[in-house]
This record gives C-alpha cells, structure tokens and sequence, in this order.
C-alpha cells in the first residue's frame, strides 16, 4: 500500500466515524507517517498508533492557545502485519479509534478489557 493509499484509508476512516466524535473533536490533527521515531518510540515497540497532547477530560478552564494535540498512525509498522487488503483497512481504523479513545481519556486497559487494546 502506497503512502498516499494509507493515507486515504486513514482519513475514509476518520470520516466515517459518527458526527458526535467529530463535534467532540478539538485542537487535534491527525498525522500519518512511515513509522515512529525514537522520540516518539524510545523502546523501539513498532508502534502501530500514538497520541501524544492532553486528553480531553483533563483540560480546564484555562486550556487555550495550546497547540494541537497529535493523532500519529504509523504505516509501515501496519504493512509489517502482512494482513489482506481488507483486514488491513479494519487494522488501521481499530488504530486510529483506537489513539481518538486515548483524547477521550480512555485508558490502554479499559480498552483491553472491552476488546480494543
């Protein structure tokens, strides 16, 4: 899958997902890149997905005039999974909600335990 296909695939499934999640969308971009640097992966993981900024339910009254949180999807780290056209676009979809949960400040093992860790 090229970059700019992913690419695509990426943002079909940002723009699938319900109005509300969109509404509930605030000063956050959305970034795809071939794969995590060792900033944004100092272990090294191959991660697949990443959210980096303040989550939602932890911003007051006083949060303005910060820059965007980032939705970072990684491609290669996916194409490594080596998985069918179609269980592929499943994959990075599960990702990005996947990183949108952690802006909501939905944590890695509430979302293991319902089956999207």
């Amino acid at each position: 899958m090229t970059p700019e296909e992913f690419e695509a695939v990426v943002f079909e499934a940002m723009d699938s997902l319900p109005e509300w999640v969109h509404d509930a969308l605030d000063n956050i971009q959305v970034l795809v890149l071939d794969e995590a640097d060792e900033e944004l992966d100092p272990d090294g993981e191959g991660l697949l997905g990443l959210y980096v900024g303040l989550p939602l339910p932890e911003r007051g009254v006083d949060y303005a005039g910060e820059l965007p949180d980032v939705i970072y999807i990684f491609r290669h780290p996916h194409l490594e999974l080596e998985l069918p056209h179609d269980e592929l676009r499943e994959e990075i979809a599960k990702t990005l909600i996947h990183e949108i949960a952690h802006y909501f400040g939905i944590e890695d093992d509430h979302l293991e335990d319902i089956g999207w860790g």
